[in-house]
């Protein structure tokens, strides 16, 4: 039979399973993509690349896994899909050959105060699963170990119809057992307010004792009822208030009375400030109010819990000497180990998924982290590496994972470990799509798409395909990046002055003394878990005029816009109004200028239930956003829409000279184009920024600000290599205006270009904290005594 199959020269014909192995994407042009049309490999690693605002999430994110996602949410009955979110076919002529996508993307978690890392990853539910069945006392079911359960009792009768006139009355008692901390309700922090940032106790309120933003003295609804509610004496200064009008000044349950004559209702001050201040959403708030609103509300660590969330009881069952507040202050490296010492045939298979879960963070680079650490403080590269946490151990095979900038907040010395993780991912079996910008991640790749040649409207279109090595070869601006290696400094600059950290000791730091140098641009790098944002965001003097540009999230509906948040609208508004006599408010597509078929929002949304809405084009202003009338207004030449519909290059150069001339405007706009975002239009919604570009608008209207040193999370977050270059001139631009600039880094050209580094470590968590090197980077490389020094030495080639 051997010998017949070796003469026969027919083989057998592929089965027609076997030929689909390639997701077609054809005439994709979702929102700046020009019609692409690719063919992605299956069961490989694709990496696609190109500057920022060139497409690559459009294209990965917004078309093949939105597609995905939709196609298998509708094989769904339609009452679960009422329930689901509605999503809206990308514009595609053709897609072909999907899988089911898995997205691990760089959305913070649930900055909840409720929510921690353990409830994040399933992690505390095991754990609570462990002491409700080995911890001694036993004190209840697993709820009785979760901070977000409150002990409950209720008792009470309800009538049972029997029909034909025969009621009958039943009693029923229940009680839930629940791990909550009765004083801090599960948050693990108090909150108080600090009344000296109320009022100046030594004034009387007919003088004004009130110091709130916008509590005038001749204010009705506000100071007013207070002097004259008859409750109070206006003429005595407060500190002289009897202990009753004390109360009743601070803390009278609402009650009406009357303020010459009109009925009014008078309320506590500190009931008031909690419901007219701090039930709001404190990034909403105008800055001003923001600002008053961290003066007066204090947060301190909940006395009767210590922090934990949990209660007495549920601190009180143990296992091995260790309480469950115990296990999730432990860092996860360590709570492994002791889950490996506990040895229980009755839970066996709860202990070996545990220890799977915990082995899973410490093999992603996350084990100095601890289960009881709150969500929302990780950052975007921690956050994403969370969520990879629980397809690690994953048996599924032949699905598409989509990771979005795997290695952000990663040290190059964890690139290797991440680059393995996609390559055990791919080998099992699976289709690999990463956006990424390191040319680390990018030479692993079987598979390059590369997305220019620009950002935003001069980006959207296919500059290569193919292998890393014809990208290399290839005139592309990433091919020819690439390989672009930045030198260490010859000369730095001279320090003017220092900030003087001592004793540092928030988080893992251990009792660090570093002066920070001023005047410079100073680099503060290590492994990610070594202390860096401890140090920077943590122990700075609290007297040092700080601006601090973090990557947390910008706030903003699809309404909101570049010229929005930066305050760019404003002068235009004014410019505009003065210029043809009207109301500024006519010139915003949120206020009086707004179209009214469609509320300024140049789209009409038509709700369909389960299935995703509609947005149609309003066909009154034409998505213009603004009404006929206002549209006559010019200035310039131009209309407000056409402003809007600038990019920032253009409206730089509208604004400048000329009758349009306006300086408040041009100001604002040559700092957008100083980060890099002269390419974005005005009027474009928040909502479609990706990452870097979102931090750098930040910069961008943080740069005005008063304070001398400028403190930046990862800035390189989101950049393409050619991107980075005008970085780092902005950087040096910077610290040439006077100011200081502080840089939280891993990119290894920053470091070169840096005037001082400061390396954390040597390791992550416990192992870190510790200062292990400070000089220039020339130094650094001469010394390699760090994993950061040898990989900078290797980087610059020396």
């Amino acid at each position: 039979m051997s010998m017949a199959k070796r003469t026969d020269p027919q083989s057998p014909a592929p089965h027609a399973a076997d030929s689909h192995d390639l997701i077609r994407v054809h005439g994709a042009r979702v929102n700046n993509l020009k019609d692409v049309s690719i063919e992605i490999p299956k069961r490989r690693l694709t990496v696609f690349t190109g500057v920022s605002g060139s497409g690559k999430s459009s294209l990965v994110f917004g078309t093949i896994a939105a597609e995905s996602q939709r196609l298998i949410n509708e094989t769904y009955s339609a009452f679960v899909q009422g329930f689901m979110p509605t999503l809206a076919r990308p514009e595609v002529d053709v897609l072909d050959g999907l899988t089911t996508v898995i997205t691990v993307d760089q959305q913070r978690l649930g900055a909840d105060p409720r929510s921690t890392v353990g409830t994040a990853t399933d992690a505390n539910a095991m754990l609570r699963i462990l002491f409700s069945r080995l911890g001694k006392p036993h004190i209840g079911s697993p709820q009785a170990f979760s901070f977000n359960v409150a002990s409950v009792q209720a008792s009470g009768a309800f009538k049972v119809d029997r029909g034909a006139d025969r009621t009958r009355t039943v009693k029923r008692t229940f009680t839930r057992t629940g791990g909550m901390c009765t004083r801090c309700e599960g948050r693990g922090t108090v909150s108080d307010i600090d009344l000296t940032q109320l009022y100046d106790d030594s004034k009387s309120l007919a003088e004004g004792a009130f110091t709130i933003p916008g509590w005038k003295s001749d204010s009705f609804w506000t100071v007013r009822v207070y002097a004259e509610s008859g409750l109070l004496d206006p003429d005595k200064p407060i500190r002289k208030f009897t202990k009753k009008e004390m109360q009743d000044f601070l803390y009278r349950e609402p009650t009406k009375v009357k303020v010459e004559g009109v009925n009014l209702t008078y309320e506590g001050l500190i009931p008031k400030i909690q419901k007219s201040f701090l039930s709001k959403d404190k990034e909403a708030l105008q800055p001003h109010i923001r600002e008053f609103v961290e003066r007066a509300v204090t947060f301190t660590t909940c006395p009767d819990c210590d922090g934990s969330r949990l209660s007495a009881e549920a601190r009180s069952s143990k296992i091995a000497k260790l309480s469950i507040a115990d296990a999730c202050a432990m860092q996860i490296s360590d709570l492994a180990e002791w889950v490996r010492g506990l040895d229980d045939p009755s839970v066996a298979p709860l202990l070996a998924a545990l220890q799977r879960t915990l082995d899973s963070f410490v093999e992603i680079g996350l084990g100095y982290l601890s289960l009881d650490r709150p969500s929302g403080t990780l950052s975007g590269g921690e956050a994403q590496r969370v969520k990879m946490i629980r397809h690690l151990g994953s048996s599924l095979t032949d699905v598409t994972y989509v990771f979005d900038e795997p290695t952000i907040g990663l040290h190059p010395h964890d690139i290797q470990r991440m680059n393995d993780l996609l390559l055990r991912l791919r080998d099992k079996g699976n289709t690999v799509l990463v956006v990424e910008h390191k040319p680390q991640t990018i030479a692993i790749a079987d598979h390059v798409v590369d997305l220019g040649p620009g950002a935003g409207t001069v980006g959207g279109t296919v500059c290569f395909e193919g292998t890393v090595a014809g990208l290399r070869a290839g005139d592309t601006i990433t091919g020819r990046h690439l390989d672009d290696r930045a030198a260490v400094k010859e000369t730095v600059r001279k320090p003017t002055g220092a900030l003087e950290v001592r004793g540092a000791s928030a988080h893992n730091l251990q009792g660090v003394d570093v002066d920070i140098p001023l005047g410079v641009l100073t680099v503060i790098t290590g492994v990610a878990g070594s202390g860096k944002s401890s140090l920077v965001h943590g122990s700075i003097p609290a007297g040092a005029e700080v601006v601090s540009v973090d990557q947390g999230a910008i706030r903003g509906s699809r309404r909101s816009n570049p010229a929005t948040y930066t305050g760019l609208l404003d002068p235009i508004r004014k410019a505009f109004a003065k210029a043809n006599g009207v109301k500024p408010a006519l010139f915003s597509p949120n206020s009086e200028g707004a179209c009214p078929t469609c509320n300024g929002a140049g789209v009409i949304y038509t709700d369909l239930a389960m299935m995703a809405g509609v947005a149609t084009t309003c066909e009154e202003c034409e998505g213009r956003r603004f009404q006929a009338s206002v549209l006559d207004h010019r200035f310039g030449g131009r209309d407000i829409s056409e402003v809007l519909a600038m990019s920032v290059t253009e409206a730089e150069e509208f604004f400048g000279a000329g009758e349009a001339r306006t300086p408040a405007a041009h100001r604002i706009l040559e700092r957008l184009a100083d980060v890099g975002l002269g390419y974005l239009s005005l009027g474009q919604p928040l909502t479609t920024l990706s990452g870097g570009e979102r931090q750098r608008l930040k910069l961008a209207t943080h740069m005005a600000d008063k304070g001398g040193v400028y403190v930046l999370d990862e800035p390189t977050t989101g950049l393409h290599l050619a991107d980075v270059e005008q970085l780092l001139g902005l950087l040096d631009r910077l610290v040439d205006s006077g100011k200081s600039v502080i840089v939280v880094e891993h990119h290894q050209a920053v470091m070169a270009h840096a005037d001082w580094i400061i390396d954390l470590g040597p390791g992550a968590g416990h192992d870190g904290g510790r200062i292990v090197f400070e000089g220039t980077p020339a130094d650094l490389v001469a010394a390699r005594s760090t994993l950061t020094g040898e990989h900078l030495a290797a980087y610059v080639g020396s």
